[in-house]
């Protein structure tokens, strides 16, 4: 349901405004009603589409939030881990700013060692 909210919502603001508008209710454990969507937009400076806050009320009164979340990450943590993971052919450019750090690292602590002996 909440998919065909967003597929059918159009016009100047955007829909986003809304999600993140009860993302926040529900970041905050509060219930995610019509009058508390209204709220939180108009303290945005926006005014509110009554008929978009009563789609999203509707569509998300049927949405495990937390599950919704929880499955929308994944994607982005198995792209994370799948590119975290290929072996490198040869040591890239990482790896000689970590050596030319190590030594700048080296040389200030030889110069502290020189002032106080």
């Amino acid at each position: 349901m909440l998919e065909s909210f967003i597929l059918r919502s159009s016009g100047t603001s955007t829909i986003m405004e809304y999600l993140y508008a009860a993302l926040l209710l529900h970041k905050l454990k509060q219930d995610i009603t019509e009058e508390s969507l209204k709220n939180v937009v108009k303290a945005t400076g926006t005014t509110p589409d009554e008929i978009r806050i009563k789609a999203l009320v509707a569509a998300i009164g049927e949405v495990n939030i937390d599950e919704a979340l929880k499955n929308a990450s994944l994607p982005t943590q198995q792209v994370q881990v799948s590119a975290g993971s290929a072996p490198s052919a040869s040591p890239g450019p990482v790896e000689k700013e970590e050596k030319k750090e190590e030594k700048k690292e080296e040389e200030a602590l030889e110069g502290l060692s020189a002032l106080f002996g």
